[in-house]
């Protein structure tokens, strides 16, 4: 019972406090086009040109651990940052340089596939978060994986 008066006289108390204004009828029009201007003459964002954004590592047997390094170019007008990349599963992860990337330089991305339980046709991806002016790139890897063979029921797996 005590719980009751104590959790209702809570969402009162919320509900006398709360914002009664609509948030949207208190956005200066004039401030949002001043930004809007701002932001459409910034050109100056890296940006991330890859050599190829996939690759394919043919057939290779299931549990071979295979690596493929992306090499990629910033050909903006400002550092590069990598925030971030990530694997479309646990078993592709990704290595990318933290330092920024200045314009015209280079950098590579090492993308590592784990293929232990991935049988048959794989394809993944690694997402990097960065501050290009999309703010997401994505590279794909993909591989045929044999499938390990499956001992027969009741024979011991001899290895």
């Amino acid at each position: 019972m005590k719980k009751g008066i104590l959790i209702l006289a809570g969402v009162l108390a919320l509900t006398f406090v709360s914002c009664k204004d609509e948030a949207a009828k208190k956005v200066n029009e004039e401030k949002v086009a001043d930004a809007a201007e701002r932001d459409a003459k910034n050109t100056d964002f890296p940006v991330m040109t890859f050599a190829e954004t996939e690759h394919d590592f043919g057939t290779i047997n299931e549990g071979d651990v295979v690596e493929y390094t992306f090499k990629f170019t910033n050909t903006g007008k400002a550092p590069l940052v990598i925030v971030n990349a990530k694997g479309s599963c646990g078993c592709t992860v990704p290595e990318w340089p933290k330092e920024p990337v200045a314009p015209g330089a280079t950098g590579e991305m090492l993308v590592k596939f784990n293929s232990n339980g991935k049988p048959n046709v794989q394809n993944k991806q690694v997402t990097i978060t960065a501050n290009t002016e999309a703010g997401k790139e994505v590279i794909k890897i993909k591989a045929t994986v044999t499938p390990k063979a499956k001992p027969a029921s009741g024979t011991p797996v001899s290895e």
